[in-house]
């Protein structure tokens, strides 16, 4: 027997939604009202204080996958699971402590304002088009999870809920700008918070457990009676490549993300900045760990009940409407919602900073900031309408075109900034051969659009992570190589950095005008980086088993 989600009464789920849905569009309303500058449009005036930008943070990272495909990979993977879960966590303080901080001090409005400080703009237009692309694919599958949501709230057709969802969703998010996203998505992660951790602990009273007044170590007791009905939830079920896989994959690959990264430019100060890390850990670590006390509770609940949950996304949705009262499985789906919101605030933010900031910035110089301002409203606009078109035909798992874009980013961007930041040898042509080479073989060896020529197999490829751990790797070794060789050739002496270039490192790491030619400046950590890199390459074109 298959067990799967319902509300009793519709119209709570209905009340649930427009309550919400008003709060966003007046936090929307107020928002624009500050928005007066570029400054406020992409950046909230720089200043976003720590807590209220951490718990953004964790909304904008958490996504609605949280709430559906994120616990649908814990009944698939069981414990395997936290170790991805670990790699997605870690991504946020390693952005802020390799480059965020850094580039705070320029401030900067997306990644790309730095890549073209550093690189020029050739080197700015393709990863802007990269960063788009990621973006978008990342803002589809949220798209596809609000669609999903309003079709199980209200039994209209995705079709139908997916347009409603998403107008409504991109009419309040271009209303509001960074300010608006800011404070929305703080709202809204104390929203999913309380929707995944609160009714989780009924739940697992339910169930049986002592420790239910505290869901994210809920199941200490329970562990028993899982080995009774499940003996291998817990074991590793994968060998040592499947775990290093996630490291290039979910790593490497967030640590670029321009939505993540503008969440670190918006704060008031360095300082705040890296105080709203510590804020950001503690919200999203409640919150994952909830998550994962849902998946396992998943598990239990098949094994002890024998109902089948037939769609793995509606997990939470499905043990809420089995133990909980209506209000709260319309909270939860609330909460999911909110989720979704989030992360498509910051998604369409960030195509808004590229196009209108960067991109015009290289084409239209010498527009005015307030027609720059405008063009990023209408970039907005039409990323959240070209995610809406994509989503009527969506990908089979949800998730799987959120995590594959990471790998993405990993192979085409993570280098590029990484690098640029850290290392004068740098180089403009190189940096451009290897992200384009790379970018494109990452799409070929995908299952998603060659299944023929595929690297890996099974979940290992579609995620991304077999892809990422052959691509990841060349492109780091492929650009550093590259760059040692041109800096050296005289006919391309017009790529390598120029003093300029190299004055933009120390002054965002904090010198001023203190310039040094040997800081940041040396080739044998490069070099023993391309020869790791290169030997990871080698391992990920193993046969995968």
């Amino acid at each position: 027997m298959a067990a799967e989600y319902a509300l009793s009464n519709i119209w709570i789920g209905v009340g649930v939604v427009v309550i919400l849905f008003a709060i966003f569009y007046y936090v929307g309303w107020w928002a624009s009202r500050k928005t007066t500058s570029e400054e406020d449009f992409y950046a909230a005036g720089f200043s976003i204080g720590p807590v209220t930008n951490g718990l953004g943070m964790a909304a904008t990272w958490a996504s609605l996958a949280t709430f559906l495909g994120v616990i649908a990979l814990i009944q698939k993977l069981q414990v395997p699971f936290v170790y991805l879960w670990i790699q997605w966590a870690i991504s946020i303080p390693l952005l802020t402590l390799l480059y965020g901080t850094s580039l705070r001090r320029m401030k900067a409005f997306t990644p790309a304002t730095f890549i073209r400080a550093r690189y020029g703009k050739p080197s700015t237009i393709i990863i802007v088009c990269w960063m788009m692309l990621i973006m978008v694919m990342y803002a589809l599958g949220q798209m596809i999870g609000l669609g999903q949501a309003f079709e199980l709230l209200f039994g209209v057709p995705y079709s139908t809920g997916l347009v409603v969802a998403g107008l409504a969703t991109v009419g309040f998010i271009t209303m509001g700008g960074m300010y608006g996203a800011s404070y929305n998505a703080a709202f809204q992660m104390i929203v999913m918070t309380l929707a995944m951790v609160v009714p989780m602990g009924a739940i697992m009273k339910a169930m049986g457990s002592s420790g239910w007044w505290f869901p994210p170590l809920a199941y200490g007791d329970m562990v028993p009676s899982m080995l009774e009905k499940i003996p291998t939830f817990f074991d590793m079920k994968y060998d040592l490549r499947w775990y290093f896989a996630l490291i290039p994959a979910f790593t490497l690959g967030p640590v670029a993300l321009p939505h993540l990264a503008m969440r670190v430019f918006t704060s008031s100060s360095v300082k705040s900045a890296r105080w709203a890390v510590v804020w950001f850990t503690i919200f999203l670590g409640l919150l994952f760990s909830g998550t994962y006390v849902a998946g396992f509770a998943g598990n239990f609940f098949e094994a002890v009940t024998g109902k089948a949950i037939a769609k793995p996304d509606q997990t939470l949705l499905i043990l809420n409407v089995f133990y909980n009262p209506t209000l709260v499985a319309a909270f939860v789906m609330g909460g999911a919602l909110a989720a979704g919101l989030s992360t498509i605030g910051g998604n369409l933010m960030a195509i808004a900073g590229l196009v209108g900031n960067d991109l015009l910035g290289i084409l239209a110089p010498d527009m005015e900031k307030r027609k720059k301002i405008r063009w990023g409203y209408v970039a907005l606009g039409l990323g959240g309408v070209a995610a809406i078109l994509l989503a009527f035909q969506p990908p089979k798992f949800l998730v799987t075109s959120i995590l594959w874009a990471f790998g993405l980013l990993a192979t085409t961007a993570t280098p590029a900034i990484l690098l640029g930041v850290w290392w004068k040898e740098a180089n403009k042509l190189a940096m451009i051969i290897s992200s384009t080479i790379c970018g494109v073989l990452y799409i070929v060896i995908s299952p998603h659009v060659l299944p023929g020529i595929v690297v890996g197999k099974g979940l290992a490829a579609a995620l991304g992570m077999s892809g990422g751990m052959v691509t990841v790797p060349l492109s780091f070794a492929m650009f550093i190589l590259l760059s040692l060789a041109f800096n050296r050739m005289s006919a391309l002496a017009a790529y390598a950095p120029s003093l300029e270039d190299k004055k933009v490192i120390d002054r965002i790491h904090g010198w001023g005008d203190e310039y040094d030619e040997t800081r940041y400046n040396g080739t044998v950590w490069p070099i023993a980086v391309a020869v790791v890199c290169l030997l990871v390459f080698w391992w990920g074109l193993q046969p995968w088993s």
